[in-house]
């Protein structure tokens, strides 16, 4: 079982829920499901609208979701993603920091997702 905390200033207080192990719900169903309001435009990875930050409780036991091939080059768009990060993912199956919560499970780990409230992160 995970735990996921959600932390964003549209939020009065950070927010922990639980992530069922084997359950294939994305952070932004999971958010949805919680009344957590990450932005979304398209549930698809075309807009960059549900840009979320990663950090690992444990970063010694990340345990890395592969990236789609839309979710690189939208992050890529974004200027959220290098190439050195989409090599630590592929190769060494280190997450990159930022992802997209309609794309992103949180496996058997806990880790905080961080969301500005803005759609694709800006201030």
């Amino acid at each position: 079982m995970a735990i996921i905390t959600f932390s964003s200033p549209l939020m009065h207080k950070d927010k922990a829920v639980y992530g069922v192990a084997g359950d294939t719900k994305t952070i932004l169903a999971l958010a949805e499901d919680n009344r957590i309001p990450i932005p979304f435009d398209c549930r698809d990875g075309n807009c960059g609208s549900c840009l979320i930050e990663v950090t690992y409780d444990n970063p010694d036991q990340k345990k890395a979701i592969m990236l789609t091939d839309k979710e690189k080059q939208k992050l890529k768009d974004l200027g959220k993603l290098t190439q050195e990060e989409i090599e630590d993912a592929e190769v060494r199956d280190m997450p990159p920091r930022y992802r997209l919560a309609c794309q992103f499970i949180a496996r058997d780990e806990d880790v905080t997702v961080t969301f500005s409230g803005t759609p694709g992160g800006g201030d």
